[in-house]
């Protein structure tokens, strides 16, 4: 996970206090990550233990990638199962797939439809 946060630290260049939101997973509570987290000026959320609306939009992702991408696929190697969830992600559900709660567009046509600052005060 560590390797993770740290690619998209740098793909995506996020503003210092970012919240990064998980699940109470053994690898997002490791010291590990949390220093990573630090490392970067991140702030950890953790949903409630055993509540997966806390966390609904990852519940969702996984959801569409197991119907979309797994179903009845077989990985030969560690490897070839992270080079396809990448693929996914970079080539299909991010730039192409659309989403309801995003208005019917997809999550790069959304976030670039985005103002660049939010104050936080307007919510």
């Amino acid at each position: 996970m560590t390797a993770a946060l740290d690619q998209a630290v740098t793909f995506r260049s996020p503003p210092p206090g970012l919240i990064v939101h998980s699940d109470h997973g053994s690898q997002y509570a490791s010291g590990a990550f949390r220093e990573r987290l630090d490392r970067h000026k991140l702030k950890q959320s953790m949903s409630r233990r055993g509540n997966c609306y806390d966390n609904a939009p990852m519940e969702s992702f996984f959801k569409s990638y197991k119907t979309e991408e797994v179903l009845d696929k077989i990985y030969e190697t560690h490897e070839e199962a992270t080079r396809c969830v990448s693929k996914y992600i970079e080539s299909f559900y991010n730039p192409i797939r659309l989403h309801s709660s995003l208005d019917y567009r997809s999550p790069i046509d959304f976030e670039q439809a985005m103002p660049t600052q939010i104050n936080v005060g307007e919510f």
